[in-house]
């Protein structure tokens, strides 16, 4: 990159050298970038602009602006910002354009603004985690057939399954908490791109979508969701 514009927003830093710090920005143009910046961070979840430089994993981070009023984010909202950064920090590849992710994380941090307004906040915040995470997953390569099987057969709606990553839906005899139901699965080919899901649908994808990013993230679990655990366990 040279002297490169680019739009997005700061999702980590940390301290580096006296007056610097390592900063990871989502961007508009090239996903996920590195790079030391000598200024003050910018706030979180609040749209950026800035000129970035070099050849390493680390450019050099010049003339950023802040785009937008601070936002500030409580409860539930805050915990949902900090799970998206912590996600696209861990599983977004290092500057490669991720387009449909952008444009659901920058959606999405503007709906948390709105979730105290809901009438069903907890309906709604699930609606719009399973919605990023869609993105997120197609981006990455891990888009699903709901239709086919990992033995290339038709899903079959009275049949059990068990998913696996790299192979798919596994039939299977056994039935217990881990697996699907084949009508479940099936409920997702009337899903159209950039409509909410239905209850069914939202149902399967919050256990289907927690499989696939916790087998993606490796041993080290997210630190949001901890949090998240232990802030709800405090307060019931």
């Amino acid at each position: 990159m040279r002297n490169e514009i680019l739009h997005g927003y700061l999702i980590h830093h940390r301290k580096y050298r006296e007056r610097s710090h390592i900063v990871h920005l989502f961007t508009q143009e090239h996903g996920r970038v590195d790079g030391i910046l000598r200024q003050t961070p910018p706030p979180q979840y609040q749209p950026i602009c800035l000129q970035a430089s070099g050849k390493s994993d680390l450019k050099n981070i010049t003339k950023l602006e802040i785009v937008n009023q601070p936002v500030f984010f409580f409860g539930d909202a805050f915990f949902s910002g900090f799970y998206l950064n912590e996600v696209v920090l861990r599983l977004c590849p290092a500057e490669v354009e991720m387009p449909q992710t952008f444009v659901l994380y920058h959606q999405t941090l503007q709906q948390l603004q709105l979730l105290a307004q809901q009438e069903n906040p907890q309906l709604f915040l699930r609606q719009i985690l399973r919605q990023f995470e869609h993105a997120l997953l197609e981006d990455l390569g891990y888009a699903l057939d709901f239709t086919i099987d990992a033995q290339q057969h038709d899903i079959q709606a009275t049949q059990h399954y068990l998913f696996q990553l790299n192979d798919g839906f596994l039939p299977t005899a056994l039935q217990s908490r881990a697996t699907l139901t084949g009508e479940q699965i099936l409920s997702m080919r009337d899903y159209e791109k950039g409509r909410d899901f239905n209850r069914e649908q939202l149902q399967l994808l919050a256990q289907l979508y927690r499989q696939m990013i916790t087998s993606l993230l490796g041993d080290r679990p997210l630190k949001s969701r901890q949090l998240w655990i232990q802030n709800t366990q405090s307060q019931s």
